[in-house]
C-alpha cells in the first residue's frame, strides 16, 4: 500500500516537475584567519605603492638610457663621417708646401734657369718624401739586380741578359710604395728571363 500512495503522488505531480530536498538555510562562512586585516592591507598598499614608483623609476631609467644610446649612436656616425671627409686634412697639409714650391720653379723657370730648376725639383721631390714619410709612407727600393719578389713588384716585362741572372730587376719602370709596411703600390718593373 505503500508503494501505492508512493505512485500516487507522483503521478498526481505535473510532468516535469522533480521534488527538490528540503535545504538547510546557507550559513555564513566563518571569518578567514589569512584575510588581511586593516592594518595589514594599509602595509600591503604601501608596498604595492612602492613598488610602482620602483618600476616607474626603472622605467624612467630605461628611456633616458635608450635616448643616451640613440644620441651616442648619432654622434659616432657624425664623428665616422667627417673622419671620412676630414680624415687626409693634414696629409694635405704637409703636401700643399711641396705645390708651392712646384709653382715658384715653373714660375721661374727659362732656358738660363734650367739648372736652377731641376735643383728646386729635386728639392720639392726630396720634401715631398719626407710628408710622405710622416704618414707611413715608405718606397720599395728596387734598384737594377735587386732579386725579384711578387709580394711587391709587378713584372711588366721580361728581358734577356747577359750580365744579370734570372729572375732580377733590370729596371724600375715605376716606383712602389708601403704604407705602415704593408704593400700600397707595388713597383713595376722588367725582370730578366
Amino acid at each position: 500500500m505503500d508503494k501505492k500512495k508512493h505512485t500516487e503522488q507522483h503521478s498526481a505531480m505535473p510532468a516535469g516537475d522533480v521534488p527538490q530536498p528540503e535545504t538547510e538555510p546557507a550559513a555564513v562562512p566563518p571569518a578567514d584567519s589569512t584575510a588581511p586585516s586593516g592594518e595589514r592591507l594599509q602595509e600591503l598598499e604601501a608596498a604595492l605603492a612602492a613598488k610602482e614608483a620602483e618600476a616607474a623609476a626603472n622605467w624612467d631609467k630605461f628611456v633616458r638610457e635608450r635616448a643616451d644610446l640613440e644620441n651616442y649612436r648619432r654622434r659616432v656616425q657624425k664623428e665616422k663621417e667627417e673622419l671620412l671627409k676630414y680624415g687626409n686634412e693634414s696629409l694635405l697639409l704637409e703636401i700643399l708646401p711641396v705645390l708651392d714650391n712646384m709653382e715658384r720653379a715653373l714660375a721661374h723657370s727659362d732656358e738660363e734657369s734650367q739648372n736652377a730648376v731641376i735643383e728646386g725639383v729635386r728639392m720639392t721631390h726630396t720634401m715631398l718624401l719626407g710628408a710622405l714619410k710622416k704618414f707611413g709612407v715608405a718606397p720599395i727600393e728596387t734598384g737594377r739586380g735587386t732579386v725579384f719578389n711578387p709580394d711587391f713588384h709587378q713584372a711588366m716585362c721580361q728581358v734577356e741578359s747577359d750580365d744579370l741572372p734570372a729572375n732580377v730587376v733590370v729596371e724600375e719602370l715605376q716606383r712602389g710604395y708601403l704604407l705602415n709596411e704593408r704593400l700600397l703600390r707595388p713597383a713595376m718593373v722588367s725582370v730578366t728571363k
